[in-house]
């Protein structure tokens, strides 16, 4: 499958709410299967749909080895909080303390509409609470701290892959997904 562009900080996608998936069809298979390549490829350990262009509620994760994807994720998040290093490939080269909850309990489908579940503690619990968020428009830096955030501002000025000009725009083979943006 080819590997798709990841759309940087500014590019209007990710901030845009995803849609529900309704389709579990081919072509949703195909998607998640550019989402896996892509992601293994970068490399990081999850990617959503939206960093590649496409407004649908679906991502993928490689945790300890473990490689798999949820469609329309729904979270039980616990109390418990954990604060560690994250990152994202949609702000390359970028890495800042960041509280999430220590476990979550996700809910959803995978590729053939078929209910999952997926428990995770720390890193998984991590990558699932933020591959979310991206469905949401929600970025990492957003659950930042203030003092923080200016910092990641600042360092998102300076980065190279930021320079000033408009982040790359790709057209996604799965236009059929969700409403252009």
């Amino acid at each position: 499958m080819p590997i798709q562009t990841i759309r940087l900080f500014g590019d209007p996608v990710l901030r845009s709410k995803a849609e529900p998936v309704v389709d579990f069809d081919r072509e949703l298979r195909t998607l998640v299967k550019d989402l896996q390549d892509t992601m293994m490829d970068a490399p990081g350990a999850g990617l959503a749909a939206p960093q590649i262009g496409v407004g649908l509620r679906v991502f993928t994760y490689y945790v300890d080895g473990l490689l798999g994807h949820l469609i329309n994720p729904d979270l039980d998040l616990s109390v418990e909080e954990q604060e560690g290093g994250e990152g994202c490939l949609s702000l390359p080269d970028l890495v800042f303390e960041t509280k999430r909850s220590l476990r979550v309990v996700a809910k959803g489908f995978d590729q053939h509409g078929e209910p999952v579940e997926i428990e995770g503690t720390e890193l998984l619990a991590r990558c699932i609470q933020h591959e979310t968020d991206h469905l949401d428009g929600i970025l990492f830096i957003d659950r930042l701290d203030r003092e923080t955030r200016k910092l990641a501002l600042k360092a998102i000025r300076e980065a190279e892959w930021a320079g000033g000009a408009p982040p790359q725009v790709k057209v996604s083979p799965h236009a059929t997904f969700g409403r252009a943006v």
